[in-house]
């Protein structure tokens, strides 16, 4: 199981957010790089980075702080946020980032998600935010009527193979996770699933573990991190400890 730790970005600093909301934000750097190097250093294998402007906007706003991190790691990132086109996905792609996330558009426009999939191939991942069952839009400040099974569905017979799924209600709240509904989600959908939200301690990491057969081959860790309420190091070493 990978743990991907996350950079989110508004205004080029390292920032983390409550809920997603806006008005909840605490800036923990506005080194983008340096928190970057001390992921790797810590052994990280992949970054996390959300663009939370563009998630906002509808396009990429933080290319340049993006630019700034793929110029001092050496490991991959992923990057999600405001990427509504294909144009934005291989600008992106072209800069040197490993996957693109695309979130509101899978919503919006599953054609467009089915085409970067059949373009781009493993380099597209999905990213599902979801309230209560139902799917979220536009940087969390909107929710529609879809749910987050049927979406899930849809985004698998459209080609892709991963989806980040994130409870919003958790998000940054280090309220712990709930393995099983990470678990079913992959079950139902067959996709491979990252889980999201609400990780808070080693114990939340190993319950993650225990389900990685089932499909959940990943997890993003925020705010823990950030706080030192969670150890990075210790949490790759468990989530790569050989199973049984």
């Amino acid at each position: 199981m990978i743990i991907f730790p996350a950079i989110d970005l508004r205004g080029g600093k390292c920032v983390r957010l409550i809920q997603g909301d806006f008005d909840k934000e605490t800036i923990y750097s506005d080194d983008v790089q340096a928190t970057a190097l001390k992921w790797q250093a810590a052994g990280a294998k992949f970054i996390h980075v959300v663009d939370l402007d563009g998630a906002r906007e509808g396009s990429p706003q933080n290319l340049d702080a993006i630019k700034k991190i793929l110029e001092v790691v050496e490991i991959p990132i992923e990057v999600g946020g405001g990427i509504r086109t294909l144009d934005d996905a291989n600008r992106l792609l072209t800069l040197g980032v490993r996957r693109v996330i695309l979130g509101s558009v899978a919503v919006e426009n599953i054609l467009l998600v089915e085409d970067a999939a059949k373009k781009f191939g493993d380099k597209i991942v999905v990213g599902i935010d979801a309230r209560g069952g139902f799917v979220a839009v536009h940087g969390w400040e909107k929710s529609s009527q879809v749910k987050v099974e049927e979406l899930a569905k849809k985004i698998v017979a459209a080609g892709v193979k991963t989806i980040i799924y994130t409870d919003i209600s958790k998000d940054g709240m280090l309220s712990g996770v709930n393995a099983s509904t990470f678990a079913e989600l992959a079950r139902s959908s067959g996709a491979q699933i990252v889980a999201s939200g609400g990780v808070r301690s080693v114990q939340d990491i190993r319950a993650l573990k225990s389900v990685e057969a089932q499909g959940v081959v990943g997890v993003i860790v925020g705010k823990a991190i950030y706080t030192g309420a969670l150890d990075l190091k210790s949490a790759i070493e468990i989530a790569e400890e050989k199973s049984c």
